[in-house]
């Protein structure tokens, strides 16, 4: 195993966040939202679900596309890149990095997509369904396309280095700063990284509807109840976030300061077919990314859970996190309970707000369970944010069909 030490100084630091989340627009909204346990989540408003199992979602709120996105651009690109776009902005002047002050090479783009320009491509197929092929807009070809926030992204700020798009559903967002970490480890400097999703529209939802895992309670309150007796599934939402992401001599180099967390360890798995009797991936991909760090499990001071809300992957989870941590062997955390499950956005979301709690030292809390299932095991923080001093943070992401990923960060104050 590579000592804590080596691993450590030549980690990649994260010295940029930019949010755009129902919990608010901004890093600093979301983040008071979080500790305030402030839900962003609702009625769906974007259009009329009446007629869905499922009314309620999390939306971002306030957002006008005419305030944060160039006028050319909205037109020709869907709202899940509108949000990074947007996302970027911020994430860049967090970090204090001028792209056109740096060499446009060895800047690179890497996000996750969990289903492209949905609400883009429904719009275009609605034209050509209503009124024949004519009409559909040749941005089409490229708006829906999964890889469209990563072009617009590397194109409007120059970003000419390595770029790509990782398509894991929930869990892309994890994959997408491990491969990153691979792309600094080689000659980047820095990387423009995370994800957004908006697929909130009656074809996103419908196809979000297919994998039967919604929750289509009444009472949104007690919709998407984690690790709960009463989980019934999750509810939706949009948005996510953007991280920059430097080597660490690139960072000190321009004097960044010592940015917000450091990426000390990644791995990702899949799960075998539910029909082969083998075991779920998720424990062996999360001891892979400690080993990854040369970090031991009593080493981690938190865990941030994928917690989808379904009993049967709850209990999956739960059983991985106990199997290597001990029964109540870590505190566990789940604060998308705020925003609903984001997709492509929700990894990288997650990796945001653990790195907001690694330079805070406070625990954000899982709101709407009472409590945890006695069988999980878990030390699931409830109730209010848990002051603790925080050195380690493991975060835990699963996509549809088999993805799961871990990450493993590190403050920057050791």
């Amino acid at each position: 195993m590579t000592s804590p030490a080596a691993v450590r100084s030549d980690a990649p630091v994260i010295t940029g966040l930019g949010v755009v989340a129902p919990t608010g627009i901004g890093t600093q909204e979301h983040w008071a939202a979080v500790l305030g346990g402030k839900s962003g989540i609702g009625r769906i408003s974007r259009f009329d679900a009446d007629r869905y199992p499922v009314r309620y979602a999390g939306e971002v709120p306030g957002f006008v596309t005419t305030d944060r996105v160039p006028s050319r651009l909205i037109s020709q690109t869907d709202r899940g890149t509108h949000l990074a776009l947007a996302a970027t902005v911020e994430a860049l002047a967090d970090a204090g990095v001028d792209p056109k002050q740096l060499p446009e090479y060895e800047m690179a783009v890497v996000t996750a997509s969990s289903s492209g320009g949905t609400e883009f491509g429904q719009h275009e197929m609605e034209s050509l369904y209503q009124n024949g092929s004519a009409w559909v807009g040749a941005y089409q070809s490229i708006a829906w396309f999964y890889a469209a926030t990563t072009g617009q992204v590397s194109i409007r700020h120059g970003l000419r280095g390595p770029c790509g798009v990782i398509c894991c559903e929930q869990a892309g967002g994890l994959d997408a700063v491990g491969q990153s970490r691979r792309l600094i480890r080689r000659d980047s400097r820095l990387v423009v990284t995370g994800g957004t999703d908006a697929s909130l529209c009656p074809y996103g939802l419908t196809a979000q509807l297919s994998n039967g895992e919604l929750s289509t309670r009444t009472d949104q309150d007690r919709a998407y109840l984690p690790f709960s007796p009463d989980a019934s599934g999750y509810l939706p939402g949009e948005g996510g976030a953007i991280l920059i992401m430097e080597s660490a001599a690139a960072a000190a180099a321009r004097g960044a300061g010592p940015g917000y967390a450091r990426v000390l360890g990644y791995a990702a798995g899949f799960d075998p077919v539910p029909e082969s009797g083998r075991p779920p991936a998720l424990r062996r991909t999360l001891e892979t990314a400690l080993a990854d760090a040369g970090v031991a499990p009593d080493e981690v001071d938190v865990v941030f859970a994928d917690a989808s809300g379904v009993p049967e992957q709850d209990a999956a989870e739960a059983a991985a996190i106990r199997q290597v941590f001990g029964v109540g062997g870590v505190p566990v955390t789940a604060p998308k309970t705020l925003t609903g499950r984001l997709y492509g956005g929700g990894g990288a979301l997650d990796v945001a707000t653990a790195a907001l709690a690694l330079r805070e030292g406070i625990i954000p809390h899982t709101t709407g369970p009472e409590a945890a299932a006695p069988e999980y095991g878990l030390d699931l923080v409830l109730g209010g944010p848990r002051p603790a001093p925080l050195r380690t943070a493991l975060v835990l992401a699963r996509g549809y069909g088999g993805f799961n990923a871990a990450l493993v960060l590190g403050s920057t104050a050791d």
